[in-house]
Formats: structure tokens, C-alpha cells, sequence
């Protein structure tokens, strides 16, 4: 099936291309409204939509709602492939009477280089299907969030750990002049090589477990969305499940993956960790990350509750918690978080970078939403990191951010309106906010550029209000290193 599959591809590819079967023709040829029902999994709406938009309209009913198809409309919209070539392929299969039906999920993705064509296994959210153990999963919302958190700065080579259908490797070969990417799953290895195949891609494609197909490598960057579910140890399926416990599986991405990066490698890992009654997550995760040797960020984006957690992931795998079968799958589930004392399962970035210095850690939230993406955030934050190692912030000149706007919050009182709150906002990138008292506002308002060093700033700011000088520049300094690291200001001279 394997040199079917990929011979296939090309005509696939033609068929495609003269049918406008990409994702800017998809989003005009639909329309706001029913793209939209598309991506919620509601199928009507397209088909409405679909109905007169030709060899278009096929495809989409074809591979997108899994629609059964005359087979001449079928025909007439994959050619140059042929429908006998296209079910030899495990493309299609024929359907009583005269109908085909697809097997496999071709989406177009456009993730900031152009269409793409993606394929995976048929996902069940059109038509109900079981979830086989070696499903391989499509774009989902866990890609797409690693697609939008991943830095695309130029690189050498790039590893994609799990690499699953090999949309993270797609995405990757267009910053980077090599692409590895690894899977335990044979299933998968099909799958990306005839996504790579489909869209003319030159990427390496190794089978086996973590780590183990690139022993002794090093890459500019990694790229992972590891089988991360938070469970008992067990492999019900192999895109979600490790067989490792509870959060062992981003345990081991987070302490393994420094190793395989060269100097001043970067990674980016999604990942979930437990939240332990007692036990505060950042001090858990950090605790993976190794003393010497290299810089993490982070940045939490979502907490579930046991129970929401576990529900939504039967779901994903087309469990049925009110069957018999799923309640003691769901009982058993539970009941192993309470025995760990879980109160909550995280969910977030990693983000590493190698170096030959004492490790600098920050864990925090990012629960708010923002727009811009995450992944070049994470290069300027560690540039700051850097300039933080080499500079006293007291001896610098800081220049506010443009985009940063200072917020007051004002609620009634006995007396008229009474402040409440200080806030300085980054208006831009992750929207970052932070709480300061009058005297920090104060400071920030005498940064401009060619002005007083942040030492002189706190001289006169401690001098007009008869305040300790060293005490204020020890806060100030806390102060300013923290919305550095968030963007809201930097030093005279130095590019964000």
C-alpha cells in the first residue's frame, strides 16, 4: 500500500490544484459562516454551501464531510488520478451503488507559507467511526496551537518528535534547511511520508520511540507534540497515550530534549503536567528542567478539572462514559488522579533554549487570549534573558515599549471615585499585564529615550517622596527585569 499510496500522490496533487482544492479558494468558495460550521464539525451548512461549486464542491464534500459520492463526480474531480487507482491507494473506497467514499482526511492548511495538503485518518467528527489504536490524528487543535507557538526564525535542521500525519515537519521545512521527523507508529510513518510526497517535500522520516532514531544528533530546533495525555500508564491510543503515568510523557520531552539541541538550540514542546494538592505546578515543572546548561519558559495556557479532563479525552477517543464499558474506563480514570492527589491538569508550552550557563527558569499563566503567535515571542524572550545575564539593569537607560499603555481602575467609594488598581498593558504580542503602585508609575513615566539611567530615575524618585534610595532600587529593579521579560520596555539601544 505504501509505494500506492505515494505513487498516487502527484495526480492527487494535479487533481487538487485544478480544482482550486486549497485554503484560500475554501474560505472564499464557503464563506465566513459555513468555514466556520466546518471547523465546528457541523456538516450541513457546508454541503449547503458546497452543492454548486463544482469539482470544488466534491472535494470538499468528498474529504471534509465524508460524503458518499457518485462515482462519476468523483471521477471527473480526481483526475488525473483514476478512481481504481485512487481506492488501490486506500484513497477512496467504492459504495453501493455507484458511490465512493474517502478513507483518509485531505484538509488544505495554510500555516503562514501557502497551502499545504495534510493526511490522516478519518477522525469521526462528520461521520461516526471507531478510534483504531494506531489512529493517526489530523489538524487538530493541539497542532494548531503548536503551529502558532512555534518560532520560524531561519534554523539549520529541525526534529519533529511524534511527528503523527507531519504537519509540524511541513511547517518546519519552510524555515529550515532540514527536516527530521520521528514516530513509533508505523501508521504514522505512512501517513506523513505521503504528506510529504503530496506537497513535493524532501523530509526525513525515522521510526521509533522519543529520542531513540536520532542517538547522538544535535538540531537547531525541536518541534514536539508528544503523546502528552495525563493517564494511568496504559496505550488505548498511540497519538494521545505513552504508557508512561500521569505527566511522566512530558517529563521526559522536557528532561531528554536539551540533549539532542546544538548551542543556543532552541525547543518547543507541548506538554501537561499535574497539579498536586500541596504541591505548586511551577515548582513541579521546573523541577525537570536541569540546573546548568539551559533557559525554559514555561507559559501555562489552561487548567481542566479531573473531571472535565478525563471527559473530554473518552470523547476523543469515542468513549461513552454513560455505557458500562466507559463508566469503569472513566471510574478507573478518576480514581487514579485521586489516589495521586490531582487537582487539576495544565496544559502549555515548553520552551527551551541550550546554553553553557547556570539555568534561568520562568513558569507562569498565559491564560488570556491574545492573537499574535507565541512562537517568536519565545526567541525575544530569551534574547532578554541573555542581555539580563550580561548588564545591570540599575546602570541601563529603559525606553518604554510604544504599545505599552499605562490603565487606571477607579471604583466608587464613600468619597467619590476611588483608585483600585495600577496596571501598565502591553498592547501587543501576548497582551501581557502588570500591577504597579503609584511610585512605578512614576518610574515609568521618566523613561525616554537619551534619558537618566534607571539608578539616576530612583535617585530623584527617593529623594522627593524621603524614601530609602536602596530599598526603592531594589524593587525598581525587580520591577523593571519583570516587564522587560514581557516586552513592556527595554533597554535604550537594544531591538525588540
Amino acid at each position: 500500500m505504501t509505494a500506492t499510496l505515494l505513487s498516487a500522490c502527484p495526480s492527487l496533487r494535479q487533481a487538487f490544484e485544478t480544482s482550486c482544492y486549497d485554503a484560500d479558494s475554501l474560505l472564499e468558495a464557503l464563506g465566513d459562516d459555513a468555514h466556520a460550521a466546518l471547523m465546528r464539525s457541523e456538516p450541513v451548512p457546508v454541503r449547503r454551501e458546497s452543492k454548486d461549486l463544482g469539482r470544488l464542491g466534491v472535494l470538499i464534500r468528498l474529504f471534509l464531510l465524508v460524503d458518499d459520492i457518485e462515482e462519476f463526480e468523483a471521477s471527473e474531480a480526481l483526475s488525473p488520478l483514476s478512481i481504481d487507482d485512487a481506492v488501490a491507494a486506500g484513497i477512496v473506497e467504492r459504495v453501493e451503488p455507484d458511490h465512493v467514499r474517502a478513507l483518509l482526511d485531505i484538509r488544505p492548511l495554510d500555516a503562514g507559507y501557502g497551502t499545504r495538503w495534510i493526511l490522516s485518518d478519518l477522525d469521526g467528527s462528520m461521520r461516526p467511526l471507531p478510534t483504531a489504536t494506531d489512529h493517526v490524528l489530523g489538524v487538530g487543535q493541539a497542532s494548531l496551537s503548536l503551529l502558532r507557538g512555534t518560532p520560524t526564525t531561519q534554523v539549520g535542521d529541525v526534529l519533529d518528535v511524534g511527528t503523527g500525519c507531519g504537519v509540524q515537519a511541513i511547517h518546519a521545512a519552510q524555515y529550515a534547511d532540514a527536516v527530521t521527523g520521528t514516530d513509533i507508529s508505523e501508521r504514522a510513518m505512512l501517513l506523513a511520508e505521503a504528506t510529504c510526497a503530496l506537497n513535493g517535500m524532501n523530509i526525513e522520516l525515522l521510526r521509533g520511540s522519543w529520542f531513540e532514531p536520532v542517538a547522538g544528533r544535535t538540531f537547531d530546533r525541536i518541534v514536539a507534540n508528544p503523546p502528552f495525555v495525563v493517564g494511568r500508564g496504559t496505550i488505548e491510543h498511540s497519538y494521545r497515550d505513552s504508557g508512561i503515568d500521569l505527566d511522566g510523557a512530558s517529563r521526559l520531552m522536557i528532561e531528554q530534549a536539551p540533549s539532542y539541541l546544538k548551542p543556543g538550540g532552541t525547543a518547543v514542546i507541548l506538554a501537561s503536567w499535574i497539579h498536586v494538592s500541596g504541591e505548586d505546578w511551577r515548582a513541579r515543572v521546573a523541577s525537570w528542567i536541569p540546573d546548568h546548561g539551559v533557559d525554559a519558559w514555561i507559559v501555562q495556557r489552561d487548567v481542566a478539572d479531573p473531571a472535565l479532563y478525563v471527559g473530554t479525552w473518552l470523547r476523543d477517543g469515542g468513549v461513552d462514559q454513560r455505557d458500562a464499558a466507559g463508566g469503569v474506563l472513566a471510574e478507573s480514570w478518576l480514581a487514579h488522579f485521586a489516589e495521586a492527589e490531582v487537582e487539576g491538569i495544565g496544559f502549555g508550552f515548553v520552551y527551551l533554549r541550550k546554553t553553557d550557563l547556570p539555568s534561568d527558569v520562568l513558569a507562569e499563566d498565559l491564560h488570556h487570549a491574545f492573537e499574535d503567535p507565541l512562537g517568536n515571542e519565545s526567541i525575544a524572550y530569551f534574547d532578554r534573558v541573555a542581555w539580563l545575564r550580561e548588564n545591570d539593569p540599575a546602570d541601563s537607560v529603559f525606553v518604554l515599549d510604544p504599545a505599552t499603555a499605562l490603565e487606571r481602575v477607579y471604583l466608587p467609594g464613600e468619597d467619590g471615585w476611588a483608585g483600585e488598581v495600577v496596571r501598565v498593558y502591553r498592547g501587543n504580542g501576548p497582551n501581557w499585564q502588570h500591577e504597579i503602585d503609584e511610585l512605578g508609575a512614576h518610574l515609568l513615566a521618566g523613561m525616554r529615550p537619551n534619558g537618566m539611567a534607571l539608578r539616576e530615575l530612583v535617585a530623584l524618585l527617593a529623594s522627593a517622596n524621603d524614601l530609602d534610595e536602596t530599598d526603592l532600587l531594589d524593587g525598581a529593579v525587580e520591577l523593571i527585569t519583570g516587564l522587560f521579560r514581557h516586552g513592556l520596555l527595554a533597554p535604550e539601544g537594544v531591538k525588540e
